[in-house]
């Protein structure tokens, strides 16, 4: 190494003790007050931080070097005045995932501690995350914190590693005997085996060598207390370790750097520190770990400056922008190979560790790191001495063979094929099994699913229900929607509500935890059915269309047989026509022929071919208003029983002379036209309520024939708009000979022409006639809701001068008025003086008219104060202030107030019929608590108690006449507190019930107080009056 002269006028040295704050104060003073060239250092990394950060504002060179190893110290474009002579823990990274790269391992996993050091490796593992996602190919497979470092808490972290890696990087701190406690907790966990690789990384470590103080070092698997029992189990659980390190700075120059160290403690006597005896000792025996990178330190700024003096740049010594592009440079230092990047960051040199056979530690590679990259050269020429102490000294995989869980190990041939031998073995046995097998179990499926669809349409007795006031909600809300509130039928056409007829039975059918509404059909007999009759009633079970009311089944093992039918909410169509009030208009009409149309259109295509007996009363109605066909398919059992005359009118008459029950196509056209005829008419078939013939004598001419055969007549309300056309199709229907009448298709294609403007469905039709009803409806309740709302207002007018509205609320919504007590309240009586002799001299009418004027005026005044008017008694007055509401102090001003214009409005009254009387008054008023609450249920009072409302009736009682008589709590808030008033004491007087009190006189208000109101004249009292007898109309107005 060439040498190099630093001209130094002097050094200086300050310490920071390791802290930030004192390390960011003392690079000032370095520069401020020493006027320093450069600073070498601080060693630390927070430290190092702060000084980069000053020392980048004074635009001074600084050079680090020591335990500086921070990722965020190695970024140029933050710090471009700085230079690191120690290897950066993100190099560790780089390096770790060379080796990684060199062996093979694409994944691995990465157990950390945090004991004494925990920023060392979370920085590391950070480090390791970023280097991993840069390449992308290797995968940091688990992370794992290890905060338990007794060896139960190794052993668990051990144990959630073992099922995701087999390569273990770890980071601990280095001479606590971490190391040595990890492996044995995995050797005691069974995990030092062949397959598990351990790789221990620092950058500030010797490897399986921890140093001493005096220069001494000691194995990592001896503790500090020297060796024990467990040494040998260790040594062994090490040597399945390798171990990446930056050898403390020395690597590869440990010769050089002894002789090195024995000139550092030589020339540590001489100038300028002259430390003689302070530094003999052990602990002075060798030179500092690393005093070598501050050599280099040191050395690479001579360097520097060598090439600036040879440049001419010498003038900007210490400017750290021009410093800095000279300082990069390469050398063998007393730290190794020193090769400073373009950053001012050294390019460190790793080591790669493992333990030979006999336990000695051997340098295996050197790890070249250069920013991202990372160049791998291995000092060994056969990579077998890096596993000597695995079996065959093969290199282990990233992965197990048989997997982390060892189920993933590839079956021996017994495993994988014994199957297949057994297979072959008994496959032909199987085989002849499997054909016999096979034959029965079809045969079998296909009898049990016979007997399965059987029992879809066989329905067991016990599930059909009467309806019971339970079910009758469930079925009721599942058949009751949509009902017309015009209709008549509405009320009574849910199952609920029918009864049993002659012909039919009405149930509720269980079906699992629900109940559906069915109609059942009364049969006479029970004929037998066969094998084709149980495939047509599966058949007839599956018949689904719009216009069809669905067949459920037949009950076989009733008192009677019966078929079961879905029920309809509106009942049959016959029913509608006769009872229904619904305005039927003519795409009413159309609707529900075109219904029954669709419906028979589907019964002639499919496997009925015909319905047979098709009348109004098969054509049943649901909740919207869509017609369904419903007692088709039952051929057999119509044939068998007997009908009444009545129920053959809507037979073709070629039907009736062949008795022939089972029917035809061109017999349900004719049906199809009785049934028109009905609806259009809206009377029954053949209008018999009106004919003189009865339904035997109409089947006789039906059966006969003839120009005279009778027919329905076609007379319907002009009112409706009725298509000519439909009257000749109705015709064409019920014509005599079968071939002339039309199929159903034409009927179908003839009716769409008839309506081709309108796409409108019936319920829509429906919905529309039922909101006009609706808005009619509406009108008349808002009329009759106004009305209410008028008379509410009168009657709560008259409740709330009885009572107070907050009380009066609570007793409209049925609450409890509970008592309420009011802490100062001014309480009022007032008495008619000598109203007994007044009254002597009136008729009671008299005396009724005489007190109503006297207190209409009094109403309005009050009206015009915060006061409430408890009650009269003949002639006495009661009023407070101060409740409900209460107002502070305000309702002793109010009172007073009231008080004086209750006086000054007897001046001008008069008595009618006694115009030279005049009408006088004792006042008392009186302040205190008192307790307010409503007594009694009929004819409820608003009642007050309390000693103040007795003291306030004795001021009055021993007042004078036209005075105002004040108790002194009412004198001193009136004078005292609220002012504005003018009094005069009374003297003491003799009070029933109280003793001797002082009593005083209000003779009103005071000079400048707000004065009483004037008396009212004549003409304003009876304006008062009219008011006050209207105020109820006033209110109802506003």
């Amino acid at each position: 190494m060439p040498r190099v002269t630093i001209p130094l006028s002097s050094f200086t040295i300050v310490w920071d003790d390791c802290i930030e704050s004192e390390a960011a104060g003392k690079t000032v003073e370095l520069i401020e007050k020493h006027n320093v060239d450069v600073i070498i250092g601080p060693t630390m990394n927070q430290p190092t931080l702060a000084s980069f950060i000053v020392s980048n504002y004074y635009n001074r060179p600084v050079i680090a070097w020591g335990l500086v190893n921070a990722a965020q110290l190695d970024d140029f474009e933050r710090f471009p005045n700085a230079g690191i002579m120690s290897a950066g823990q993100r190099s560790l990274g780089v390096a770790i995932r060379a080796v990684l790269s060199e062996y093979g391992w694409n994944q691995f996993v990465f157990a950390y501690f945090t004991e004494e050091d925990a920023e060392k490796c979370v920085t590391m593992r950070n480090d390791l995350q970023q280097v991993v996602s840069y390449f992308g190919d290797i995968i940091l497979a688990y992370s794992i914190q290890v905060t338990d470092i007794s060896n139960d808490g190794m052993i668990a972290a051990l144990r959630k590693i073992e099922s995701r890696g087999r390569i273990i990087v770890t980071c601990m701190k280095d001479g606590i005997g971490l190391r040595r406690k990890w492996v044995l907790a995995a050797e005691e966990a069974g995990m030092i085996g062949d397959e598990y690789v351990y790789i221990f990384s620092d950058i500030k470590s010797k490897g399986y060598y921890v140093p001493l103080l005096g220069g001494g070092e000691r194995p990592a698997w001896i503790p500090s207390t020297g060796a024990d029992e467990n040494t040998t189990r260790a040594l062994k659980a090490f040597k399945k370790s390798i171990f990446v390190c930056d050898m403390m700075g020395q690597g590869s120059i440990a010769t050089n750097y002894t002789i090195f160290g024995q000139e550092v403690i030589a020339r540590m006597k001489e100038a300028p520190y002259f430390c003689t005896d302070d530094c003999e000792g052990k602990n002075y025996s060798v030179a500092a770990t690393y005093s070598g990178q501050l050599h280099d330190a040191v050395y690479a700024y001579g360097v520097a400056l060598d090439k600036m003096q040879k440049a001419g740049q010498m003038a900007n010594y210490r400017n750290a922008s021009a410093f800095m592009r000279f300082f990069p440079q390469q050398f063998v230092g007393m730290s190794g190979n020193v090769n400073i990047n373009d950053k001012g960051t050294r390019n460190p040199t790793l080591f790669l560790l493992s333990l030979d056979e006999n336990g000695n530690s051997s340098l295996r590679a050197t790890i070249y790191v250069e920013n991202m990259s990372a160049t791998f050269s291995p000092l060994y020429t056969d990579e077998g001495v890096m596993w000597s102490s695995r079996k065959g000294n093969v290199r282990p995989n990233d992965v197990p063979t048989c997997g982390f869980t060892g189920t993933g190990c590839p079956k021996s041939f017994v495993e994988e094929y014994l199957v297949w031998v057994i297979v072959a073995v008994v496959v032909l046995f199987l085989a002849l099994c499997a054909a016999g097998s096979g034959i029965y179990f079809s045969i079998k499926a296909r009898r049990d699913e016979v007997e399965r669809l059987n029992m879809l349409w066989q329905i067991p007795f016990v599930h059909l229900h009467q309806i019971n006031s339970k079910q009758k909600g469930k079925t009721e809300h599942s058949v009751r929607s949509l009902q017309s509130g015009t209709s008549t039928m509405s009320s009574r056409t849910t199952v609920s509500f029918k009864t049993e007829t002659r012909n039919f039975l009405f149930y509720s059918l269980q079906r699992e935890s629900d109940y559906e509404p069915v109609v059942a059909k009364k049969h006479a007999y029970r004929p037998r059915l066969d094998d084709e009759k149980c495939a047509f009633m599966r058949s007839l079970r599956t018949l689904d269309h719009d216009n069809l009311n669905r067949f459920i089944g037949l009950c076989l093992d009733g008192p009677q047989m019966l078929s079961v039918w879905r029920f309809c909410s509106r009942g049959s169509m016959a029913d509608v026509i006769l009872k229904a009030t619904i305005q039927m208009d003519n795409f009413f009409i159309y609707s529900l022929i075109k219904d029954i149309v669709h419906g028979l259109v589907f019964l002639h295509g499919s496997i009925v071919g015909c319905h047979g007996m098709l009348t109004s009363k098969c054509c049943l109605i649901d909740d919207r208003w869509q017609v369904k066909i419903s007692n088709y398919g039952l051929k057999d059992l119509r044939s068998i029983e007997m009908y009444e005359k009545k129920d053959l009118l809507w037979s073709a008459p070629e039907l009736l002379r062949e008795e022939n029950i089972k029917g035809t196509k061109e017999g349900d056209v004719y049906s199809l036209g009785i049934i028109c005829a009905e609806l259009i008419t809206r009377k029954g078939v053949f209008n018999m309520e009106d004919r003189k013939e009865d339904p035997e004598e109409i089947i006789y001419l039906l059966k006969k024939g003839g120009m005279k055969s009778p027919r329905p007549d076609l007379d319907y309300d002009h009112t409706i708009e009725i298509n000519p056309a439909l009257l000749h199709l109705i015709r064409d229907c019920f014509t005599e000979r079968p071939s002339e009448r039309p199929p159903i298709e034409t009927v179908r294609s003839q009716l769409r022409g008839m309506n081709s403007s309108r796409n409108d469905n019936l319920m829509d039709h429906v919905f529309n006639m039922l909101e006009s009803y609706a808005s009619s409806l509406e009108e008349e309740v808002s009329e009759r809701t106004k009305e209410l709302v008028e008379e509410k207002k009168k009657s709560d007018v008259l409740l709330y001068r009885m009572l107070p509205k907050t009380v009066a609320d609570k007793l409209k919504l049925g609450q409890t008025v509970e008592p309420e007590t009011f802490e100062q309240v001014t309480i009022f009586f007032s008495d008619v003086v000598q109203f007994t002799t007044l009254a002597s001299k009136c008729t009671p009418l008299q005396v009724v008219n005489l007190l109503n004027d006297l207190y209409t005026i009094f109403d309005g005044i009050i009206e015009r104060h915060d006061v409430y008017k408890v009650e009269t008694i003949g002639d006495g007055y009661l009023c407070v202030s101060g409740l409900p509401h209460r107002n502070g102090n305000e309702h002793v001003r109010q009172i007073a107030l009231m008080s004086l214009a209750f006086l000054s409005s007897l001046e001008f009254f008069r008595v009618p019929h006694l115009p030279s009387e005049r009408i006088n008054l004792r006042i008392g008023m009186n302040c205190g608590s008192v307790v307010a609450g409503v007594v009694g249920l009929t004819m409820p009072r608003f009642c007050l108690f309390g000693d103040a409302v007795n003291t306030a009736s004795r001021m009055e009682s021993n007042g004078k006449p036209g005075k105002i008589h004040l108790s002194a709590e009412a004198n001193r808030l009136l004078t005292e507190v609220v002012g504005g008033f003018a009094t005069e004491s009374r003297g003491e007087v003799i009070i029933k019930g109280k003793g001797v009190m002082e009593t005083f006189w209000l003779l009103g208000p005071s000079s400048g107080a707000v004065p009483a109101r004037k008396p009212a004249k004549p003409k304003k009292i009876e304006s008062l009056q009219r008011q006050e007898t209207l105020k109820s109309d006033e209110i109802l107005s506003d």
